[in-house]
């Protein structure tokens, strides 16, 4: 959660808070270039460390559904500041809700749309990623984190618990031992050690974290799109359902797959010794 209770009263809307870039800018690139297939979408709320309040996670969640229906999208790039990705949810829009507030005002449903997203996402992490900050990157199938990345799962210490995934994700992703120490005891980790214990995928030098990700964007993107979504939607399952439900899931979306030409293309590829040519169908 975020601990930035001071800052003034903000005049932007939340769909201005969001930067949209498509396609996502080339990074050192000095004739502007462009990277084709991947979508950039920046978090911009600096003066509260890039906080999620309710409406901004609204506007994040109406956005990235637009760009999942984009058929030039292949891989979607979500990234923050170099202070912080996110530093948690807003605690004053927190500090006065009631239990039916929280049990039945609806404000959650945007973690579940942004959970649904069929376009990879790849988190691009600089700075602080802490309990909702943390949950969204999780929610995103790769995180690339600089070296000045901290995670955690703070909500402890407010006297709640995580209310967005945290429990479950971060226990899917790094186990049961270590997710219950950080959980119980709220304390935030280094990049270093979240890649250690299998948070993240890579940690990069700071400067580099942006450009990095979109580089691992773009080879996602460059792929066969149908197929792509469906191992997303493949590795999905491996966190829902039990192992043999999950193996008839796969096996389904590995036979459908042989109805489309971009697993003609890729075969006939790769018996031909030559590069294949996706076009998404």
């Amino acid at each position: 959660m975020s601990q930035d209770d001071e800052r003034p009263k903000e005049s932007r809307q939340p769909r201005d808070r969001l930067r949209v870039e498509v396609p996502a800018p080339r990074p050192n690139d000095p004739a502007g270039g462009r990277v084709a297939g991947v979508a950039l979408v920046t978090i911009d709320r600096p003066e509260a460390r890039n906080a999620l309040d309710f409406d901004l996670l609204e506007a994040l969640a109406t956005t990235l559904e637009g760009l999942d229906g984009d058929p030039t999208v292949g891989c979607v790039v979500l990234a923050g500041g170099e202070r912080a990705f996110a530093a948690g949810a807003d605690i004053r829009e927190l500090a006065d809700a009631t239990p039916v507030d929280v049990a039945f005002g609806r404000r959650f449903e945007a973690w579940d749309r942004i959970g649904a997203v069929g376009v990879p996402l790849v988190a691009a992490v600089r700075g602080y990623a802490l309990g909702g900050g943390c949950e969204l990157a999780m929610l995103c199938d790769c995180i690339v984190a600089g070296d000045d990345a901290r995670f955690g799962q703070p909500e402890i210490k407010l006297g709640i618990i995580p209310g967005a995934g945290g429990t479950q994700r971060l226990t899917r992703a790094v186990g049961k031992a270590k997710a219950s120490e950080l959980i119980l005891t709220g304390r935030p980790i280094d990049a270093a050690e979240a890649e250690r214990i299998g948070l993240v995928t890579a940690v990069v030098p700071a400067a580099e974290t942006l450009a990095r990700a979109i580089e691992l964007a773009e080879q996602i993107a460059a792929g066969p799109r149908l197929a792509v979504r469906a191992a997303k939607a493949a590795i999905r399952q491996a966190f829902e359902l039990p192992l043999a439900a999950g193996l008839a899931f796969e096996r389904q979306a590995f036979a459908l797959l042989f109805a489309t030409d971009d697993r003609q293309e890729g075969m006939a590829a790769f018996l031909a010794k030559r590069q294949p040519t996706f076009r998404g169908r």
